[in-house]
Order: C-alpha cells, then sequence, then structure tokens
C-alpha cells in the first residue's frame, strides 16, 4: 500500500444535467504538452499574489470576479454574494465536542487581499492523476442510499448513516484519519445532501478524502460551479494533524445548508464563510426547493482485483472514542427557517459490506455522543 494524503473534498454531481459534469472540462489519461498547457491556463486565474506552502503547494489570491466557477455557462452574469443573507446559529466548535478548536486546514500568515479569494493552484500531475482517479469510478454521481440497489456498486464500500426527510442543510464534525491506499483507491469522510429521483438527481458533499496520489486535492477545483468567497481557506488542501490511534482526534466542522433568501446552499468549514453553490444550478425537482436526503459516515473505493482500503482509522467502530473514526453534532435544517436542530425523524445507518466496515451509535455521558456514530474498518474485501 502506497502513502495516502488526507485533503479538504468538495464535490457537486448531477444526473442528466449540465451542472459542473460538463463534458468539457473532461480529458482523457494521457495529454499532449500543449494540451495541458492549455488546460492549465484556462483553469488556473491570474495571481494578485502568492503563497507556496509547507509541503510545496501554491495557493493563489485571485480575483473573485475572474474564478473558475464563472466559467460554468449558467453563472456568465451571476452576481456574487459576498455573505448569507440569514445566517443561522450553530455550535461547531463548543464544548460537547472533545475536539471543536481543532483547525487543521488553515494555514498561519495567509490570507488574501480585499477582494479576491484563494485558491489553491492547478498542476499538470493534479490534472493527470484527478482523472485517472476518476477513471477508476470515483465520479461521485450516484444516488447513495440504503433503500437503492445501486449501494451494492462495484468496488465501493459504505458505513453511513442517512436522514431521508425533507430539509434545508445540515452540519457534522468528522473525525480526521490517514488511512492508507494505493494509487487505484481512495477513502473519504463526508456529508452529502441530495435531492430528486434517480432521473433528476442532484447533490452537494463536503468532507475529506485520502487517495493515493499525494497531490490530486479537491475534485471540484477543476471544474465550475462553486462560488468561493473565503480569502483563507482554499479548497483541496492538505489536513493536519490527523487523528491518532488511542491518542489526539482531530475533526472538521461541516456545515452546508440553504440560504432562505437567495435559494444558494453554503458551505461553512468550522466557522469559515467558504463560499457557496448557486441556486441557478439546480432544477425544482433536485435541490431547488430544498432536499430530502442527508447522508454522512465513510467511503472506499477499490477495483475488483485489489482488496478494499482501510476506512477512517481502519478499525471496528467497536473499539470506540480514540480508536474507531467518529461523526458526531448531527443536527438538521427541518423547516424553511434556518434553524438548526435534533432530527424529527430517526437516522438509518447501514455498512453494506459488514463484515470489513461497520457503523453504529455513539455511546458515552456527553450528550454530543447519543447524537453520533462511530464507523469504519480494516478492509480488505474484494
Amino acid at each position: 500500500m502506497s502513502s495516502s494524503a488526507t485533503f479538504l473534498l468538495l464535490t457537486f454531481s448531477a444526473v442528466a444535467l449540465i451542472v459542473v459534469a460538463k463534458s468539457d472540462r473532461t480529458m482523457p489519461v494521457e495529454m499532449e504538452e500543449n494540451e495541458l498547457v492549455s488546460l492549465l491556463n484556462s483553469i488556473n486565474k491570474p495571481a494578485v499574489t502568492s503563497f507556496q506552502t509547507e509541503h510545496g503547494d501554491i495557493l493563489d489570491c485571485i480575483d473573485i470576479n475572474k474564478q473558475l466557477a464563472f466559467d460554468h455557462p449558467l453563472l456568465k452574469n451571476h452576481t456574487i454574494q459576498l455573505r448569507p443573507r440569514n445566517i443561522p446559529k450553530w455550535t461547531i466548535n463548543n464544548s460537547s465536542s472533545k475536539n471543536g478548536g481543532s483547525m487543521p486546514f488553515r494555514q498561519d500568515g495567509i490570507s488574501c487581499p480585499f477582494g479576491t479569494v484563494i485558491v489553491k493552484r492547478t498542476t499538470h500531475e493534479d490534472l493527470i492523476l484527478s482523472q485517472r482517479l476518476k477513471s477508476t469510478g470515483s465520479k461521485y454521481s450516484t444516488y447513495v442510499t440504503s433503500k437503492d440497489k445501486n449501494i451494492y456498486l462495484t468496488g465501493f464500500h459504505f458505513a453511513m448513516a442517512e436522514y431521508g426527510h425533507k430539509n434545508y442543510g445540515a452540519k457534522v464534525n468528522l473525525s480526521i484519519w490517514e488511512p492508507k491506499v494505493s494509487p487505484t483507491q481512495f477513502s473519504s469522510a463526508s456529508m452529502l445532501i441530495a435531492g430528486g429521483s434517480k432521473e433528476q438527481f442532484q447533490s452537494i458533499r463536503a468532507g475529506w478524502i485520502a487517495d493515493g496520489f499525494i497531490k490530486t486535492g479537491c475534485y471540484n477545483t477543476l471544474c465550475p460551479g462553486f462560488v468561493q468567497v473565503s480569502k483563507r481557506v482554499p479548497l483541496g488542501i492538505l489536513l493536519e494533524p490527523v487523528s491518532i490511534y488511542d491518542g489526539h482526534q482531530s475533526e472538521v466542522g461541516i456545515v452546508i445548508y440553504k440560504d432562505v433568501i437567495t435559494g444558494n446552499w453554503w458551505l461553512f468549514v468550522h466557522d469559515e464563510m467558504v463560499g457557496y453553490w448557486p441556486n441557478s444550478l439546480f432544477t425544482k425537482s433536485g435541490l431547488g426547493h430544498g432536499a430530502g436526503l442527508v447522508s454522512y459516515g465513510g467511503e472506499v473505493y477499490s477495483p475488483v482485483n485489489e482488496k478494499s482500503p482501510g476506512m477512517g482509522s481502519g478499525h471496528f467502530p467497536a473499539e470506540g472514542y480514540t480508536k474507531a473514526a467518529y461523526v458526531n453534532g448531527f443536527e438538521v435544517v427541518c423547516n424553511y427557517d434556518s434553524i438548526f436542530s435534533e432530527p424529527s425523524f430517526p437516522v438509518m445507518m447501514f455498512a453494506n459490506t459488514p463484515k470489513c466496515y461497520r457503523v453504529m451509535p455513539g455511546r458515552g455521558q456527553l450528550r454530543v455522543w447519543f447524537d453520533s456514530l462511530f464507523y469504519g474498518g480494516p478492509g480488505g474485501c474484494v
């Protein structure tokens, strides 16, 4: 198994819709040098200033009005929303979460000037390796639910919870791990919000992913659709420190909710307004009028000729806190009022390959652990 790295993940998927999956950003695995240069010039917008991280990544500060999102045909005349019209109250960094104060992604001393946003510069390697990962099946465009036969997709394994009722957003805290994967595998933890039928299905997702490409980064950065507003938190950056087995635990707080005034779906990471998916990208039967599903937990992919990788910490959930991966602090917006609260209906948990990965409710004295789950496993399935 090769070494891996854990990145901040953001995806936007749809079926039968021209959103970010539009084919003009698709490329073959092998590309001529001039094609790579042309595509990179299209993706990487001119920088006002740049920073280099200790890991060698280049972070560019680009004009907020010239970001990649506006290459999308539905956003040509989009007016940027700098902040939500309504910001609901929630608590991610509070005492009920043991590690809520952890900020494993903020780059000390790096903040872009006024009128710009921060993005990770895409490289030749990013383009080629990201396409190879996608070719293995990591497209994040499949309707994933425990009630659907598609849960048994070849090579995919899940240990998740789902809230299958009307909602306008949700929040979770995800513990961060660094499972080892091969160059053709991935292992991730995320929260997905989705709506619509199989024919008109739309989803948005945020979390972290470990893959064998080391610098693949965030998949959505290679295609337009998400409008970045943050000057401090770029997508696709390395998350560290990661959690240690039987030691310190690190986590990332994710909030996705629908602005009741504009209809845009906003993403917060901890308390940072990162950006939003514009409402114009969604159909009425998809996410245009809210969602019908929230799912959260772990997912892995491996080709049929390889044993599947570890999920989360690589240990089964029965081992509990500090040893198994967890998700806690789950709350949902049940009504169009942007108030986060306990879910109105039960949350259903499922694992499609229980001999390799499992999921179970959290247990503990703190109230937050009664609304949580532990998940994961060592893998080894084919």
